[in-house]
């Protein structure tokens, strides 16, 4: 196996820092856990996540789901844990091949690079396995574009992308919100914990992203 490239210190210190602000599970990480909690077998089951910044969703899945983890600045390094610019390099640990690969907030920020992650996933999920990946909804009311993304489109794009690979088995909002943000107000946080509808034009237009819940399509 050829080792990684080794990770841009630069690069890699900016997002140590943006990793900061996840230092505690937030709304979107939580809800994440519940469906892949909802989701997975009662017996041994593995998951990668892919961007895992401070490998937060870890502590939240139940006990039998064994995480594994990668992203471009690992605070604590662990034998689940691998430092990796996928960017760079292809997404993968170990040669494994993995029941769930989740990918939170990370499409936005890999460019043209989309449809060679989308195979690089294909790849490592296992013949029943399910990725997870969000996406914003940059069809929001009053979109919010951060100065870092490189891949801005609407999510009809995204999911059009996507279909090449995978089989979108759900779309659903990971929260309505007046702004394009995540909930953080008590009653606004309750109401979306478990709203996974969707409501014609509604929907289009406060939900702050979506979760796309897919399984591989067949190799032929």
């Amino acid at each position: 196996m050829t080792p990684p490239n080794e990770v841009n210190q630069s690069t890699k210190d900016f997002w140590g820092q943006e990793h900061h602000k996840f230092e505690s599970p937030h709304f979107r990480l939580q809800k994440s856990a519940r469906l892949i909690n909802t989701m997975a077998p009662s017996g041994p089951c593995t998951l990668l996540d892919v961007g895992c910044a401070r490998s937060s969703l870890k502590q939240l899945l139940n006990p039998n789901i064994e995480y594994f983890g990668i992203d471009i600045s690992i605070d604590k390094p662990a034998p689940y844990l691998r430092e990796v610019d996928i960017l760079e390099n292809s997404i993968e640990f170990d040669g494994h091949h993995f029941d769930f690969v989740i990918a939170q907030g990370l499409f936005e920020y890999l460019g043209e690079a989309q449809e060679d992650k989308f195979r690089e996933i294909a790849r490592i999920l296992s013949p029943r396995g399910k990725f997870i990946v969000t996406y914003e909804n940059f069809d929001h009311r009053r979109p919010t574009i951060y100065w870092a993304y490189t891949n801005v489109q609407k999510p009809a794009a995204f999911r059009e992308s996507l279909e090449q690979l995978f089989i979108v088995e759900r779309q659903l909002p990971t929260a309505l919100n007046w702004s394009h943000s995540q909930p953080v107000r008590p009653l606004t946080k309750a109401l979306n914990t478990g709203f996974n509808l969707t409501i014609p034009v509604v929907t289009a237009k406060l939900a702050v992203e979506y979760f796309f819940v897919c399984s591989a399509r067949p190799r032929v």
